[in-house]
């Protein structure tokens, strides 16, 4: 296969840039012959063929095996994996237990069909796990963690986006191919990935809802076969890379029979979550009554009331809310996620490894800005971020809003250290403007000595001396 391009014939340019459209050409058919079992050879003026050809080889069957090893020597307990996740999220230590739990055993019985082919054989329902709660509380964040840990394929895939077969919109087949892509293609690893299903509530059909619903109990029926067992074809009927993948696949047959090679969900673990705004309200009128009395307990706050209706959501509060029952049934796993206070915020900026504090840590450091924020400051950020009512992701609001001045302005002054004090997080632009006179000032002050100090007698009229001798200022 020849290609010409003038653009790295002899003119220097940098032919390993990966926003060169030329070498994005290069390695995408080249992943797409290598894949169907062909060795491809680029022909560029000016460069040898010796330097420009994709080979296929064993490296796929290295890495499987070497995966299939380790699934076979899984040996991580509930507890371990719950330590784990208490490095990254904050709270929700009964999510976390679940979870643990669910993935233990889903791993464990594969490590015994891997062992077994009696095992392999046997009935097992599968543990796919449902997760219940508002946002920005550490949902996909917790399966994200999980999936590092392990070592396995991860996807997440957003539920609204797929439709009922034949109609426009995604196919739920597709999420099964996503995985396979975060498996580099490869397809026996992605048989034993994880699949993550957000907003799976907003599928749930409505109960009044009139005409042929293709976005909610079709996709529902449609995600029945994939989470029990399926076989889903490796190649998509409406993508083009899938489909130059299955004419490759063909020519190489041998057979003048077409090969469809298809990945397997029976070891695929689905986890489905979503925020189930109303689903309080149906199991509360469901067990009101039966709480009325002076036995009755009551929350303090929304918040506590709603997780605390959501942790008792039974099948039919489901059903009521609009999911199929047969669909419903498959997610026979389903635990509450907990609203986050302030004091999680909080915990978040300063006891997780993920703080987004780090990011901006990196960011100041990136102008040579020290960067630092006082106590005080933090428990503003969470206030302040509390009453955005989007869970953690509202800390990387607040912080942007506070310092977004700050990263406009510093790096063009020579200021070297930045610290956030409490009165920084209420009036940043105050903080900024003063910030920015004191800087103003010292470089003022700086150049009437040099200009009107010159004798040593006169050393005593000189504005105050910079005790640090960096030229740093700081917010105090």
């Amino acid at each position: 296969m020849i290609f010409n391009s003038e653009k790295n014939a002899g003119d220097g340019s940098d032919k390993s840039n990966p926003l060169d459209p030329f070498e994005n050409l290069k390695k995408h058919f080249g992943d797409i012959f290598s894949s169907a079992g062909s060795k491809l050879s680029f022909v560029v003026p000016g460069m040898g063929q010796e330097n420009q050809t994709v080979d296929d080889d064993n490296s796929g069957d290295e890495e499987t095996a070497e995966f299939i090893e380790k699934i076979k020597n899984f040996n991580l307990k509930p507890r371990e994996i719950r330590d784990f996740l208490d490095r990254f999220v904050i709270k929700q230590a009964e999510a976390k237990k679940v979870l643990s739990v669910a993935v233990c055993d889903h791993y464990n019985h594969v490590k015994r069909c891997l062992l077994s082919e009696d095992v392999a054989q046997e009935e097992y329902s599968k543990q796919n796990v449902l997760i219940l709660g508002p946002t920005g509380v550490g949902k996909t964040y917790l399966i994200k963690n999980i999936a590092k840990l392990i070592g396995v394929p991860f996807v997440k895939v957003d539920a609204t986006k797929f439709s009922e077969t034949g109609y426009v919109g995604g196919d739920v087949d597709d999420m099964i191919r996503d995985l396979a892509k975060a498996a580099n293609n490869n397809i026996k690893l992605a048989q034993y990935g994880i699949v993550f299903i957000d907003e799976i509530d907003k599928i749930a059909t409505a109960s009044d809802a009139g005409g042929r619903d293709v976005s909610g109990r079709g996709v529902q029926i449609n995600l029945l076969k994939l989470m029990e067992e399926s076989e889903v074809n490796a190649y998509s009927q409406t993508d083009m890379i899938s489909q130059l993948r299955a004419a490759m696949s063909f020519a190489n047959s041998g057979s003048g029979r077409e090969q469809k090679p298809s990945i397997n969900t029976k070891h695929v673990l689905f986890i489905a979550s979503g925020a189930f705004d109303k689903l309080s309200d149906i199991v509360k009128s469901r067990i009101g009554a039966k709480s009325i009395g002076f036995s009755a307990k009551i929350s303090k706050n929304e918040d506590a009331e709603t997780y605390e209706y959501l942790q008792k959501a039974s099948t039919v509060d489901f059903i009521k809310y609009g999911f199929e029952p047969e669909f419903i049934g498959r997610l026979p796993v389903r635990v509450a996620c907990e609203s986050l206070k302030a004091d999680d915020l909080k915990n978040i900026l300063t006891l997780s490894e993920g703080s987004i504090l780090k990011q901006y840590v990196e960011d100041f450091r990136g102008y040579g800005i020290k960067f630092s924020a006082e106590d005080g400051a933090l428990e503003a950020v969470a206030k302040l971020a509390v009453e955005e009512k989007t869970g953690a992701r509202a800390l990387l609001t607040i912080l942007e809003k506070i310092l977004r001045n700050f990263k406009f302005e510093l790096p063009s002054t020579d200021v070297k250290s930045l610290r956030v004090t409490k009165d920084t997080a209420d009036a940043p632009d105050r903080a900024l403007s003063a910030l920015m006179a004191h800087c103003s000032k010292k470089n003022d002050g700086a150049k009437i000595h040099k200009v009107h100090t010159p004798k040593p007698s006169k050393k005593k009229n000189a504005p105050p001396e910079d005790k640090h001798g960096t030229g740093t200022s700081e917010v105090v």
